[in-house]
């Protein structure tokens, strides 16, 4: 499902044009529509009938299954909330997904109880296309909403170093939020106007003379400004603005799945870390699936492995090739590959390295060439669109590469990574991961090893899920591959 960008650049008043009763009242139509679609859907595809009133256990089975949906979106609005809260695309479709197997379930125990003759092929259509078409209109509803200009929730944030950074970008990765940041401000009087990664900033007096133009504030102030932090609390409650978010710095932290608790009568807030691939029930889950999923596509994907290897092979050489990387707690392997290079591959880079300076800098820097020589016509192809790396299907089903992971490296560029290379010993390099996701070959070397920090720091199965969902789109536009 591709993302939309709901925020606009046009400039916002809260009165005029955001509205957070027609949004929320646009979702909950949207989703009782989607449950309304399956079940007359799955009606049709099991054969039953629409008129479903005429007959007694049918009538009584779809009457429990809106009893359910129902609950489902009582359930989306009271614990999940959202219908009044913004959450990233990906978290959302998580919660959908964990609350509709729930519902799922509940409805065939239901069933079973309470409707003598009931049936399971209409059980199984109704639940299976609701998972189809609730995110399908949810998104839909946020597009049109977008579409007729209120979805877009005007937000400042206050902060304007580092952490104040992190905040915009991060906000702006989530599109589907519709959190439309319109300015900086500028936290003490003492800051100097200065844009921020293209957002104008404003003074204090300018935020306070035209706060009724914003919805929502993020608080993004840096460690050591938590006394300017709580004054900014107390005067945005004062003014009336109670819809803030307070992001605090913690970068570094590893926040998937840590608990939070407070103390009663302190302002303490406890985080409890945790590392979910030091776990060994995380590790065998994700074993289990690597295992599962490989020999299935290597099942599947032998008449392509048979052809490529005929071509490739054609100039007398081998198919596939083994290069030495770094594996789970620095062991080293063989990471397959079918060639791409000429066989004497060697002797050109060395020969590349002593005539060409430019070439010498990319190679140094990057341990790539955007024009490598080496590589053959079929070569071109296999890397453009990574089938080159299907071999290391094989390294998954072995157990020594995952389907995802950080991105296997050579012993030089494993110096690169600084003290997080115990982040990188914790995990097996993966065929793909967050910086193939991310840009692949268009991003810098720090930010990849960042993003396989964080990867490791905030692993779980959903989001191994969600970078090969992710991956199949950078795979088909070929971005950043070479």
């Amino acid at each position: 499902m591709e993302h939309i960008d709901y925020a606009g650049s046009r400039s916002w008043n809260r009165s005029s044009y955001f509205s957070a009763s027609l949004n929320k009242l646009t979702l909950v139509l949207f989703d009782f529509l989607a449950f309304a679609l399956a079940a007359s859907f799955a009606q049709i595809l099991s054969s039953q009938e629409l008129f479903f009133w005429q007959y007694s256990d049918l009538r009584w089975q779809v009457s429990s299954y809106y009893v359910v949906a129902l609950g489902a979106m009582v359930w989306f609005w009271g614990n999940q909330r959202h219908y009044s809260h913004r959450k990233p695309f990906w978290d959302e479709l998580k919660e959908i997904f964990s609350t509709l197997a729930v519902a799922t379930m509940l409805a065939l125990c239901i069933n079973a109880i309470f409707v003598k003759n009931y049936s399971l092929n209409l059980w199984s259509m109704q639940w299976a296309t609701v998972f189809i078409t609730l995110p399908v209109l949810r998104n839909l509803a946020k597009a049109l909403l977008n579409k007729l200009g209120v979805w877009a929730m005007p937000c400042v944030i206050i902060g304007d170093a580092q952490n104040a950074k992190d905040a915009l970008n991060a906000i702006n990765s989530e599109p589907s939020t519709g959190f439309d940041v319109q300015a900086i401000v500028l936290p003490s009087d003492e800051s100097k106007a200065k844009p921020i990664n293209g957002i104008p900033t404003l003074s204090k007096a300018e935020f306070l003379a035209r706060s009724h133009e914003f919805y929502k504030v993020f608080i993004a102030l840096e460690k050591h400004e938590n006394c300017l932090r709580d004054s900014w609390i107390r005067q945005l409650s004062k003014i009336g603005l109670l819809n803030i978010s307070v992001v605090p710095a913690l970068r570094g932290i590893p926040l998937y799945g840590t608990d939070i608790s407070n103390f009663f009568s302190h302002e303490v807030m406890m985080l409890r870390i945790k590392n979910n691939l030091n776990r060994r029930s995380s590790r065998m889950v994700k074993r289990l699936f690597d295992i599962v999923a490989s020999a299935v596509l290597l099942l599947l994907l032998s008449p392509v492995f048979a052809y490529i290897g005929w071509k490739v092979s054609r100039d007398g050489g081998s198919a596939t090739y083994g290069h030495e990387r770094i594996g789970l707690n620095g062991k080293k392997f063989k990471c397959l590959k079918f060639r791409s290079m000429v066989m004497n591959s060697k002797e050109v880079l060395e020969n590349l390295m002593a005539n060409d300076p430019e070439a010498r800098a990319e190679w140094e820097k990057e341990f790539k060439l955007k024009n490598d020589p080496r590589i053959t016509p079929i070569g071109q192809l296999l890397r453009k669109t990574s089938l080159d790396e299907l071999p290391q299907l094989w390294n998954v089903f072995k157990g020594e590469m995952s389907l995802v992971g950080p991105r296997p490296v050579i012993d030089e560029e494993l110096l690169r990574y600084g003290e997080d290379v115990l982040y990188y010993n914790l995990a097996k390099p993966g065929m793909s991961g967050l910086w193939q996701v991310s840009g692949r070959s268009d991003t810098d070397y720090d930010t990849r090893v960042y993003l396989d920090s964080w990867y490791v720091k905030n692993w779980s199965l959903w989001y191994d899920i969600v970078i090969l969902f992710k991956t199949v789109g950078v795979v088909l536009k070929r971005k950043g591959a070479y």
